[in-house]
């Protein structure tokens, strides 16, 4: 894909901040190395791909590669919360590679250097790029930055220039993952009789009387589940019990968070800031030096929302003012400093339905823009752009009912430009917009606003002081020193009034413990080969908490045995021997009221008026779709059989029911369905191709 010749490097930061978004579509710390014991010829394999696997040195570098994208493009060194993020980037990709190019073949996808060109320096230009050339003083995207730093390129280095030729072929398998993803949403579609019957579901009701006898009306006493029992039942339901490699553990957390001394001091250290911040020369340098927020300067452009925190407490800003500080959800303290306020390129919002003519030729397009029209005049009639847009979009703005956000005039192709921004006050233009890709019906939600506001945010974080730290340590330090083993954990926990917690089953790949967040060091050493039953571990530093673990079991991936969900499968089982207890006692009953007699503390009668046959929830009951189905499958005035649903036994009695009205057009419902199907379809097909190719993941021993 080296195609664009001209195009080198003017800073390697530039160059960065291409490929973060694109990572990301493609899948939509440090290099670190693993125990020397583990880098053996056999064992450094940490995956498996279509048959292919992946050693650790192939898997590694294209971490680090993925890893310098991000540093360049944020400028720091990635954290190690973030590191897990890039890690799975570098996954995906790798299984987006293997899985999909074969299929892009298959299909003859390809994308042509004018395709590239036009991502690149064209008029359609990748978000990527817009979003990050910006002019500082209008918070535009500005092409003659993008211009210069292309022309500039040439002079790179190698190694900048290698970098933008990855970057090149990010680009294109962004491009031909949108193609894969389109043609599959596209070829999605629900016929009028599907759209007949959503409809009816929707919106035919029935009142209901509904008969729920809860499991625990029968004693657990009063059932007997044997082994044998639950084996047999495990057997024949394998696929609900399937397993992973996974651990239980039982630990203990001594807390690290803040204490109210902690508190004050930051309260006390903010209030001094604010005041300086409302003095400050310089506020973007201040808040830079001072601020905990990862962005502590903005520009704010027009149609784009101020800060919650602040808009949530101040009415009416003023250019000048300082307001806070204010502790927000996320447990820091923020204050703001209007810096500026500015009139500068307005921006507007519209949505819009594209039809498009890409590569047709004049007989096609005509067809097309009749087409168009016929829509125009429904959407007039009708007054439902969103629902048409969604049906008839054909752009990536169709599955947001064609909202195409705030923009200024020069970000759009001038044709649609000039005809959304000469519009006198919102609303549907009365005439389709012909550009070079297809006929447009344009709505405008929002007329051109063209307020900049420049904000400075004072944010510290509430953290543990070093005191606090430190105290939480010595407590768990000493714990881990004094237990050798499960029962020396077990004993001197109850001794010492430590709360035991246990997390069963966690999967090998899982980075939380529970409500632990980042935990990965933990699970880490329940699975390492040399850690047994039994053991204890020393101290392990999470986000908010000290934690020392005991590992209990773990197991390998494959069919479970019964010891390992016998709890899960003696409730399943136990159930269903209640279920037809409770079937036997109200056998032969001719009403609800007569059922309920049978368990008059534990039964409920519920009195639905307002039940559809799209629900799946029965009020006051819980999920229940057999039950809702049965109902609807009766005759006015006749009981269901007992139905066994998760939560109990029901019974309903149709008291009457409300068919739906027929309706002349059923294109909304149409419309609605081929959208659900095709946000579901590439999901599912990557799903899919996962299987068919057998991806193993074995990173859980590396990292």
């Amino acid at each position: 894909m080296a195609l664009i010749k001209q195009i080198r490097q003017r800073t390697g930061l530039m160059i960065g901040v291409i490929a973060g978004g694109l990572i990301l579509f493609l899948l939509g710390g440090d290099l670190l190395s693993p125990n020397s014991s583990l880098l053996g010829a056999s064992q450094n394999i940490v995956g498996e791909i279509a048959g292919e696997d992946i050693t650790y040195e192939e898997y590694i570098a294209r971490v680090e590669e993925f890893k310098i994208a991000n540093q360049q493009r944020t400028g720091r060194v990635p954290s190690e919360v973030e590191m897990y993020s890039i890690r799975e980037q570098a996954w995906q990709s790798m299984i987006v590679e293997r899985v999909f190019s074969e299929e892009y073949e298959k299909l003859g996808l390809t994308i042509s250097d004018a395709e590239l060109v036009d991502m690149v320096q064209g008029k359609n230009i990748v978000p990527e790029l817009r979003q990050q050339l910006v002019n500082p003083q209008t918070g535009q995207f500005d092409k003659t930055q993008l211009i210069t730093f292309l022309q500039s390129l040439e002079t790179a280095d190698p190694a900048q220039q290698a970098f933008w030729n990855q970057q090149e072929k990010l680009f294109a398998d962004s491009r031909l993952r949108i193609k894969y993803d389109n043609m599959l949403a596209t070829s999605e579609f629900a016929t009028q009789a599907e759209a007949k019957q959503e409809y009816k579901a929707a919106n035919t009701i029935a009142d209901a009387s509904i008969l729920f006898v809860p499991f625990y009306a029968v004693a657990d006493e009063d059932v007997t589940v044997s082994d044998s029992e639950m084996q047999t039942y495990l057997t024949k339901n394998k696929s609900k019990f399937k397993s992973g490699n996974s651990a239980s553990l039982e630990y203990v957390s001594f807390s690290i968070q803040p204490s109210g001394l902690d508190s004050a001091d930051v309260i006390s250290e903010i209030r001094e800031l604010t005041n300086e911040l409302k003095n400050a020369e310089n506020d973007s340098l201040f808040v830079l030096r001072n601020s905990d927020a990862p962005a502590p300067f903005l520009t704010i452009k027009p149609g784009d929302e101020l800060p919650a925190n602040l808009t949530n407490n101040v009415d009416v800003i003023e250019a000048g003012q300082t307001y806070g500080p204010f502790i927000t959800a996320n447990s820091t303290y923020v204050s703001y400093k209007i810096t500026d306020q500015y009139e500068g390129t307005p921006r507007l919002r519209a949505s819009h339905i594209l039809f498009s003519t890409e590569g047709m030729d004049d007989a096609a397009k005509e067809a097309v823009k009749i087409q168009a029209e016929t829509v125009l005049a429904e959407v007039k009639a009708d007054d439902n752009f969103e629902i048409a847009a969604r049906q008839y979009g054909q752009d990536g703005t169709a599955q947001n009912g064609g909202d195409l956000g705030y923009f200024a005039k020069e970000d759009f192709v001038t044709e649609f430009a000039e005809a959304a921004y000469a519009a006198k006050a919102p609303g549907l233009l009365s005439n389709l917009v012909e550009t070079e890709y297809g006929y447009h019906i344009v709505k405008v939600t929002e007329m051109p606003k063209s307020t900049y506001t420049k904000v400075a945010s004072l944010e510290l974080e509430l953290v543990a002081s070093d005191a606090t730290r430190n105290e939480a340590f010595r407590n768990a330090d000493a714990f881990a020193a004094n237990a050798g083993n499960r029962n020396e954990f077990t004993e001197n926990a109850t001794s010492e009034g430590y709360r035991i917690l246990q997390a069963n089953n966690i999967d090998a790949s899982a980075r939380n413990v529970n409500n632990l967040q980042n935990a990965r060091e933990v699970i880490r050493w329940a699975f390492a080969d040399e850690t047994s039953t039994g053991e204890v571990s020393t101290v392990f530093e999470l986000d908010n908490a000290y934690v020392v673990a005991t590992l209990v079991s773990k197991r390998d991936e494959g069919d479970v045995e019964l010891a390992d969900v016998k709890e899960q499968v003696e409730a399943q089982v136990r159930n269903e021997k209640k279920a037809e207890i409770i079937k036997a006692a109200i056998a032969g009953k001719a009403t609800l009221e007569e059922m309920k007699a049978v368990y008059p503390n534990e039964a409920s009668i519920n009195e639905i008026p307002d039940l559809k046959l799209s629900a799946n929830v029965i009020p006051g009951v819980g999920f229940a779709p057999a039950a809702i189905g049965s109902i609807f499958g009766v005759n006015q005035g006749e009981l269901t059989k007992p139905i066994r649903e998760d939560v109990g036994v029901i019974v309903g009695k149709l008291n009457a029911l409300t068919p739906a009205a027929e309706i002349g057009d059923y294109s909304a419902y149409q419309g609605q369905l081929t959208q659900n199907a095709s946000q579901r379809t590439t999901y599912s097909v990557m799903m899919a191709l996962q299987d068919l190719a057998g991806v193993k993941d074995y990173r859980y021993k590396f990292f």
